[in-house]
């Protein structure tokens, strides 16, 4: 069980989050109709046709959209959810009527930069606490559930048809600047997501001269590695792989040293986001 202290962190982060989510869409997307996922795109894309208040329409479909979710997805889903579906519309109210006098850009390329850097850092920091923003979230979470079709690609779809549907009102080249605003967001918040987290190398090396690539990396180096029991496909020939996570600013010093004890070591470098255990998430207490 999570302690209260846990939990009311939690609740603080949703509720930090749904306020940049909301500060996003007041400040830079409504004013400027950017054409963006979520419920704000569809609200500014359904504007010139109902006429309906974009604030009063993310608040109705918010709302709509949780008890939809509610019904679909269960208790748990609610629980998780309900939060931000108080907060968003409370926010988008409240900014909306407090800050309408206040015009920071009326262009629209900076408005959908600025405006997918908010929001997507908004979702970012909900998505950490394991919760959801609502809106949006709800009918690709509903799809897969029924078809079992991966989220992302899922989410990826209803924002390109958010954008799409605001094309057939605004024009191409809204959509194209819409586009930018859905890239960023999503960029950010798988960003936000990680935020915290030591990003490392993982490397993996095959030499002849394993022993003392293996001296480097416990005596320059102070990390620890494993071995893998491989085989050449076109040898047939059992190999060792050496595997070791090391910080950014050690692996220069690493690649150094493996070229200098075997030009012809076969090394493949990959970027690791995170690396949790003894000597990056935690150190042995002294």
């Amino acid at each position: 069980m999570r302690n209260v202290k846990e939990l009311v962190w939690d609740y603080g982060i949703v509720i930090i989050g749904n306020f940049l989510l909301a500060a996003g869409v007041v400040l830079f997307i409504l004013p400027n109709d950017v054409l963006t996922g979520g419920v704000a795109g569809i609200a500014v894309a359904l504007f010139p046709i109902f006429h309906i208040p974009t604030d009063l329409m993310i608040n109705a479909l918010t709302i709509a959209l949780f008890v939809l979710g509610a019904l679909t997805l269960g208790k748990q889903f609610a629980i998780k959810t309900l939060l931000s579906t108080i907060c968003y519309p409370v926010f988008i109210s409240v900014l909306s009527s407090s800050v309408h006098a206040i015009e920071i850009t009326d262009n629209q390329l900076l408005a959908s930069i600025y405006g997918g850097v908010l929001m997507g850092a908004g979702v970012g920091l909900v998505f950490r606490t394991g919760a959801s923003t609502g809106g949006m979230d709800i009918p690709p979470l509903i799809v897969n559930k029924i078809t079992k079709w991966p989220l992302p690609t899922l989410v990826l779809v209803t924002d390109g048809l958010t954008v799409l549907l605001g094309a057939l009102v605004y024009g191409v080249e809204a959509a194209l600047i819409g586009i930018i605003s859905v890239w960023l967001s999503s960029y950010v918040i798988d960003k936000t997501m990680m935020f915290g987290g030591q990003a490392t190398k993982n490397v993996m090396i095959i030499s002849k001269h394993q022993e003392e690539i293996l001296q480097v990396i416990y005596q320059d180096l102070g990390r620890g590695a494993t071995i893998l029991e491989a085989k050449g496909s076109y040898t047939s020939e059992n190999r060792p792989v050496l595997m070791v996570c090391v910080s950014k600013k050690q692996y220069p010093l690493l690649s150094h040293e493996i070229s200098r004890i075997d030009p012809e070591a076969f090394v493949i470098v990959m970027d690791a986001n995170e690396v949790q255990g003894y000597g990056f998430s935690y150190l042995e207490e002294m």
